[in-house]
């Protein structure tokens, strides 16, 4: 008979958000976020790991965030909503996100490609 799965690293959902099953804020899968305060030391490491991936790529979605930390996007929105009303992150509008050229370039580049 084969014996469970044993990860040491392995923590559940409920023990990363503190019992919690919703996040404050109402946060969708393409909430945008960015880090505007640098995390503490008394930050969760789940909380410090968002925030230094937000102050180095700006500002991500709670689906990218999810996926680079792989976390379930439930936990990631309770993890942002707390950061959010400490005041480590912010909901940029989308006016205040720009698209860097590289992109706008590819992307035309492809929409050139299939029009022919």
């Amino acid at each position: 008979m084969s014996r469970g799965r044993r990860d040491p690293d392995l923590v559940r959902s409920y023990v990363r958000t503190g019992g919690r099953v919703r996040a404050a804020h109402e946060l969708d899968l393409v909430t945008l976020v960015r880090a505007v305060a640098d995390g503490r030391p008394d930050h969760r490491p789940d909380e410090r790991r968002l925030l230094a991936l937000t102050s180095r790529r700006g500002a991500l979605s709670i689906a990218e965030l999810s996926a680079y930390l792989d976390l379930p996007a439930s936990v990631v929105k309770i993890i942002v909503s707390d950061l959010l009303d400490s005041g480590h992150l912010q909901c940029p509008t989308p006016a205040e996100v720009k698209p860097e050229l590289a992109l706008i370039k590819e992307v035309l580049h492809g929409l050139r490609a299939i029009a022919g």
